[in-house]
């Protein structure tokens, strides 16, 4: 059965692929996006199909849909490094007056509600792999508390609305994400690598290249998502590829794959920049029967050709 379903921040890179899983389910998008990190041409593929519309807005603006919801999924906040010093404010506004908008907009239709939150609130991790039941360890004065902290708000949002208004809101936490539709210029190590790689320029690694991340491809991720909306579960639930591997050995993956002849270039590492970051996904392959499918290489390959293609 069909269902209009909203997308907040649906004209971003997770965001834009989520809204093409939607419509091949034959359900009704609405896709708001103010375009700040999102792009039209995320979307461009889908402007003329019916079931999808576009609003140009601000989730920190009031909304006002004449459509009845049935789902709101809120992917709405930049989510790269460089946008923390650049746009604070926005990133902060984003997860906390947009969420609550968003979350009145779920009371109102009596709509199921999913908040898109992420690793960040596990910050430098002193537990690992991090479960969902970690409470984190992270700096709320540092560069990074704009997203982190108000991840963590957005978090407790979730919490206020479901135990006292009834709102069935769910809390995804998305671990490292990649695939097309990523910012050439995002500052995320996936592009930047991909980019300087094919540019043969060198690959810059910040801190000795020992740290650890887990990558997970992004129909991957998107498959998670929609199954957490559709299940009776509310999270947190981690949603991440549980494959570890070091920065330097990401770096010469990509070096490898893109037949570039970079070199490493080490940097000075950014403050409260976590050194390992790796999802215990054992709640999500339980109540959700989800894991990851799609081997590093193998979406790797698809990312290059992407960034190869703009």
């Amino acid at each position: 059965m069909s269902k209009t379903v909203l997308v907040a921040g649906g004209a971003g890179f997770i965001g834009s692929h989520l809204c093409d899983a939607l419509l091949a389910e034959e359900n009704k998008v609405i896709c708001i996006d103010n375009l700040v990190t999102g792009s039209r041409k995320n979307i461009e593929h889908n402007l003329k199909n019916s079931n999808f519309s576009f609003y140009f807005s601000d989730i920190s603006e009031p909304l006002s849909l004449r459509d009845k919801i049935d789902e709101i999924y809120n992917l709405a906040s930049p989510a790269s490094p460089i946008d923390f010093s650049k746009i604070p404010l926005k990133i902060l506004n984003a997860n906390s007056i947009g969420s609550e908008n968003l979350l009145e907009l779920a009371k109102k239709n009596n709509a199921k509600y999913l908040f898109a939150s992420t690793s960040e609130v596990y910050g430098n991790p002193l537990e690992h792999p991090q479960k969902e039941t970690y409470f984190g360890n992270v700096n709320c004065n540092g560069v990074r508390s704009c997203y982190d902290e108000s991840k963590r708000l957005g978090e407790t949002l979730c919490f206020i609305y479901r135990n006292y208004f009834g709102v069935d809101a769910k809390i995804a936490r998305i671990f490292n994400t990649y695939g097309a539709r990523m910012r050439e210029n995002d500052g995320r190590v996936t592009p930047n690598f991909i980019m300087q790689a094919l540019k043969n320029k060198p690959l810059t690694i910040y801190g000795t290249g020992n740290q650890t991340r887990s990558f997970c491809y992004v129909s991957d991720l998107v498959k998670g998502l929609i199954l957490l909306m559709n299940s009776r579960f509310s999270g947190p639930m981690n949603l991440g590829n549980p494959q570890e591997i070091t920065i330097a050995e990401f770096a010469k993956k990509v070096i490898e794959l893109s037949k570039s002849s970079s070199k490493l270039e080490l940097n000075p590492l950014p403050k409260d920049d976590p050194m390992k970051r790796k999802p215990d996904i054992s709640q999500a392959m339980e109540k959700l029967k989800w894991e990851p499918v799609i081997q590093l290489e193998e979406g790797l390959i698809k990312t290059i050709d992407y960034f190869k293609s703009i």
